[in-house]
């Protein structure tokens, strides 16, 4: 547990299931008063809100699309207006779908990117500019994956959208560290999530991702919110600009695991 994060205000875009959720979650856990961001209309982050309360924590929601630059601003707004101030932006929304890329639409390709890199960009951005006028040694956390280093065939918007997120964190710590302000990446890796619940649903295909992970498990989303509510926390008040791998290893070469190669 960081005491310091207790009452800190956190956004969390793309909160109402899978990491987001886990990341709201923990955040509840550590007493911090979280804002919700959910693009469909749906009635899980009422139960989401209700585990925050239950945990000591404080959470409302809203409803909003990460593409649209004033679904953003009120979103920022919205914290703001409920609990004060806003010290934590959280932009974990992100989308993807499999597609060869000689096949790929400029459709597809938009979609992805919009959601996966421009979307993240705004939450930045709003987050930042909040922080610097209110003079809030604030901290952005940005949602990337393995795959902003690992080559991903058929999934060549997502990789293209990630691996711009590191190098736009990257490029936002080194402007806003003179104002206090930290930004960081998580690149997690295999996560039992929704989003890959039909794929690890199918044995062999679970068995084919976990040949590439090292620890030999497929993580859990509780431990990417562990990663958050470090790098929002002072005990990383040293680490910006960094991107931590949560992924057993997958981003070492485990095709040379015990002497291959």
């Amino acid at each position: 547990m960081y005491q310091d994060l207790e009452n800190k205000v956190v956004v969390v875009t793309g909160a109402a299931k899978g990491l987001g959720k886990a990341i709201a979650e923990r955040f509840g856990k550590e007493k911090a008063k979280v804002v919700l961001n959910y693009h469909s209309d749906n009635s899980e982050y009422q139960e989401i809100i209700e585990t925050i309360q239950k945990n000591g924590g404080v959470a409302a929601a809203l409803q909003g699309d990460v593409t649209k630059e004033k679904d953003v601003k009120k979103l920022l707004a919205f914290a703001v207006e409920k609990f004060g101030k806003v010290d934590i932006m959280i932009n974990n929304a992100g989308i993807e779908n499999e597609v060869p890329s000689h096949k790929l639409s400029l459709e597809d390709w938009n979609k992805v990117i919009n959601v996966n890199l421009t979307g993240m960009f705004l939450g930045s951005r709003e987050a930042i500019a909040y922080m610097v006028e209110n003079d809030i040694k604030g901290n952005i956390i940005n949602m990337a994956s393995v795959h902003d280093r690992i080559p991903w065939p058929h999934f060549v918007h997502y990789a293209a959208s990630k691996g711009g997120v590191k190098l736009m964190t990257e490029t936002l710590a080194l402007e806003y560290a003179p104002k206090g302000i930290r930004v960081n990446n998580i690149s997690p890796g295999a996560i039992d999530t929704p989003i890959n619940a039909e794929k690890f649903a199918d044995p062999k295909a679970k068995q084919d991702t976990l040949d590439l992970i090292p620890m030999g498990y497929i993580g859990k989303p509780e431990e990417i919110a562990a990663c958050a509510v470090w790098l929002a926390s002072s005990e990383s008040s040293y680490v910006t600009g960094h991107t931590l791998y949560a992924d057993g290893g997958m981003t070492k070469y485990p095709g040379f695991q015990a002497g291959k190669g």
